[in-house]
């Protein structure tokens, strides 16, 4: 399950290996790939909270409602986490 996306719902894994529409902004830096443009998009055209690791770097990011937070610490997702799935 290298490639694509898991979707998960209600505690869940619901699909694996999704391919998800990337966004169509040119304001996005270059040095962003495919996977901060794929969770972009899907932040863009649905209520999905988006979560991307780089393979490169091992960065976290996260997507929601069109915007992406990257260079995030274990614990600034935790928090984030938290408070989106409460």
């Amino acid at each position: 399950m290298h490639d694509g996306a898991i979707i998960i719902t209600g505690n869940k894994i619901k699909a694996a290996r999704c391919v998800l529409p990337v966004t169509d902004n040119a304001e996005l830096p270059a040095h962003y790939g495919m996977r901060h443009r794929a969770a972009l998009g899907i932040s863009e055209q649905s209520d999905a909270l988006a979560i991307v690791v780089s393979e490169e770097t091992g960065g976290i990011a996260v997507a929601r409602d069109g915007e992406l937070r990257a260079n995030l610490t274990a614990e600034e997702l935790e928090k984030i986490l938290s408070r989106e799935l409460q």
